[in-house]
């Protein structure tokens, strides 16, 4: 809503309707030592035409960089179609079906989304939606231990290599729970979860695999979910949709697959805009239904052979009992999931191929070019669209340095790993030309000093 319409006079009468003596008086509830007189911080109002100044002034100060950033969001093309189709009234405004007879349109789009996205994961059912990538592997571990309720144990096993961002979440939702996070070392040669660390972890319940890991590396999924049936571990795959494309999806791992897949959903049709709006996406096993998080959607006939979509389960605590819910954070994150249907739509099963294969392609030549230039990559596996670079010097100063030049050049590893501080994490996507990548190079080169370039 643009500006808001109601007038001092139109507020009193809505007051005086419902019997309220003021605005105030609607929040009597909250105890006065909970409320606060001002918001720190937040200026003085501005009147309309100030304010557009304001803006006109801040939006002046954004540049348009060449960004090789990535580190769990990524910069792909979109059609213009996406998002003309999405903001349409139809699709803007139906946020989420809560009269099902009415919602049709709104109720098939959902169809066709968990469709999609149960094909592109190998597995039986997906809901819709959740918030974001980091709270749906949060939401997967409590649905694990939910599964596996009659284990001596709620730990899990969650590798050191997942996003910091991810354990972050996961640690902030679930230690009031009583979960426990083993962290999984990663080895210092390839990046991927350390045989050493398996082999010595402790008794859990689940287990959860990145793949990619946050250093672009391929984990051998094969092997872990031999690991994970043979201790007897609810396996949890945390996967970047776009990759499952080119990789085998998480239904397919080893012998019996994985039993959950989640992610974040941002590559698949949202922009890069200053952290959102992105949704998460959970796919299970039919056995395990019962206990996803958020709304399935599904396809029936009515008394008169027509076809209609139905919610089928919606177990969120706005629909029962909060102590039976599934979830009491799960949210319909309804746009972002109209994009991705209209996005994987459009490309189909051989277009998001072509992405994710170009998107290889081009983090590959990026480094070679870096290796022309005596750098190496940090670890010695197999990679997606993204890849650790040995830099041999500081790499935040590195950083700060391309940014003079309007190059958003990666992500600092030492930010997480402080022995990872001469490290950084480079993405290229089909969105970058050879001209991109010449240009980053060249402007990397003189910022790297000798016993870099030659160690």
């Amino acid at each position: 809503m643009p500006f808001i319409p109601h007038t001092a006079e139109d507020v009193r009468e809505m007051l005086g309707a419902i019997g309220a003596p003021s605005i105030e008086a609607l929040f009597d509830e909250i105890p006065p030592g909970l409320r606060i007189e001002r918001l720190v911080g937040v200026p003085d109002g501005l009147n309309e035409q100030d304010i557009a100044r304001l803006m006109h002034k801040r939006a002046d100060r954004d540049r348009i960089r060449l960004s090789f950033l990535g580190a769990g969001a990524y910069e792909h093309h979109i059609p213009a179609a996406v998002w003309e189709l999405a903001l349409r009234g139809e699709y803007y405004t139906a946020y989420t079906p809560y009269q099902a007879e009415a919602s049709q349109g709104t109720l098939q789009l959902i169809y066709e989304y968990q469709s999609m996205m149960s094909a592109l994961t190998g597995l039986d059912v997906s809901n819709a939606s959740l918030y974001d990538g980091a709270s749906a592997l949060a939401e997967a571990c409590l649905m694990a231990l939910r599964i596996r309720r009659k284990d001596r144990t709620r730990r899990i096993l969650v590798p050191e290599s997942l996003n910091p961002r991810y354990r972050a979440v996961l640690r902030t939702i679930c230690s009031a729970q009583e979960v426990e996070f083993h962290e999984l070392a990663f080895d210092r040669t390839s990046g991927r979860i350390a045989e050493a660390a398996l082999a010595q972890a402790p008794e859990a319940a689940a287990l959860v695999v990145a793949q990619p890991n946050f250093f672009g590396g391929i984990e051998e999924v094969d092997r872990l979910e031999h690991y994970a049936r043979e201790r007897g571990l609810f396996l949890i795959a945390s996967v970047n949709p776009t990759g499952l494309a080119l990789f085998k999806p998480p239904g397919s791992w080893g012998e019996k697959g994985a039993d959950l897949a989640c992610g974040e959903g941002q590559p698949l049709g949202s922009p890069l805009s200053s952290g959102g709006p992105y949704f998460g996406f959970m796919t299970c096993r039919k056995a395990h239904v019962r206990q996803l998080p958020g709304r399935l959607v599904g396809r029936t006939l009515d008394a008169r052979g027509r076809e209609g979509f139905v919610l089928t389960l919606q177990a969120r605590e706005q629909h029962i009992r909060r102590s039976k819910a599934t979830s009491n954070i799960c949210t319909n994150q309804g746009l972002a999931v109209t994009a991705a249907t209209i996005y994987l739509a459009l490309l189909g099963p051989e277009g998001l191929r072509r992405v994710a294969a170009a998107s290889h392609v081009r983090t590959r030549q990026l480094l070679e070019r870096c290796m022309v230039r005596g750098l190496k990559p940090r670890f010695d596996t197999a990679y997606f669209h993204e890849v650790a670079i040995d830099l041999g010097q500081d790499a935040e100063a590195v950083l700060a340095s391309l940014a003079t030049e309007g190059i958003l050049g990666g992500y600092p590893l030492g930010r997480d790993w402080p022995e990872l501080a001469d490290s950084l994490l480079v993405c290229a996507t089909e969105t970058k030309t050879e001209d991109d990548l010449d240009q980053y190079a060249e402007a990397l080169a003189p910022r790297l000093n000798a016993r870099a370039v030659t160690a």
